[in-house]
């Protein structure tokens, strides 16, 4: 993991909707940290500081360390709760980590070489990406930052899947289970983009169609009986 995440957080003593409210006036909100063998304990975290953490995609999959009045605990994120439509952190949810116990995150996909890829370099397909992240179980030091798929032999009309995806060692799926093929979810698809089917599939014109001259030779055998 190349980027460290460090937040800092007070114990809380104050709990309720109530609380909550004030807490928000002040530019900071609520949260719980849990398991790894300790006591739930209410915090409370700076949203500004917060916010300015959601920019990196790493955030949300990487071990944090969370400064809480003073000490330190290594954790990672299971739940945030946002307003419906202000850009606003409601709660979030830490799970204290320990190196020698394995810990379900989800960490982002990166598709490589999607420009390159058979399907839309050589057939002219567009890439659906059905899915972003990817469930993972592993002890905190094999966590990886993200988990590649290459695209580059992907045609027109094919499909990735779960079991397509090539893990780090060390690191096992949560979302597949080898031979499961019900839970065998698509994750990525080349499909023909419709522009390009309405193109195909598009009827002659007027100007497409042969010329219909029996119009004139009619008028021209008119013309010459006259």
């Amino acid at each position: 993991m190349s980027v460290d995440f460090t937040l800092s957080a007070e114990v809380r003593s104050d709990y309720g909707k109530g609380a909550s409210r004030r807490l928000r006036k002040t530019n900071k909100f609520p949260g719980i940290i849990y398991g790894g063998g300790g006591n739930p304990t209410p915090i409370t975290l700076d949203h500004n500081e917060v916010l300015n953490h959601f920019q990196h995609e790493a955030f949300f999959s990487h071990i944090l360390t969370l400064k809480i009045d003073g000490s330190e605990e290594q954790a990672i994120i299971k739940d945030i709760q946002r307003h419906p439509f202000k850009q606003l952190v409601m709660h979030m949810d830490f799970q204290r980590v320990l190196m020698n116990e394995a810990i379900s995150v989800r960490v982002p996909i990166h598709y490589l070489n999607e420009e390159a890829c058979v399907g839309v370099k050589t057939d002219g397909g567009a890439i659906n990406k059905i899915e972003n992240d990817i469930g993972v179980s592993c002890l905190p030091g094999d966590l990886p930052e993200y988990i590649e798929v290459d695209l580059i032999d992907l045609k027109l009309g094919e499909t990735l899947h779960l079991s397509d995806v090539t893990l780090p060692t060390g690191v096992t799926g949560t979302d597949y289970t080898e031979g499961d093929e019900d839970h065998d979810r698509a994750i990525v698809a080349i499909f023909q983009p419709r522009a390009a089917v309405e193109e195909t599939d598009e009827p002659a014109t007027d100007e497409d169609a042969p010329a219909d001259d029996s119009g004139d030779s009619a008028a021209s055998e008119e013309g010459g009986e006259s």
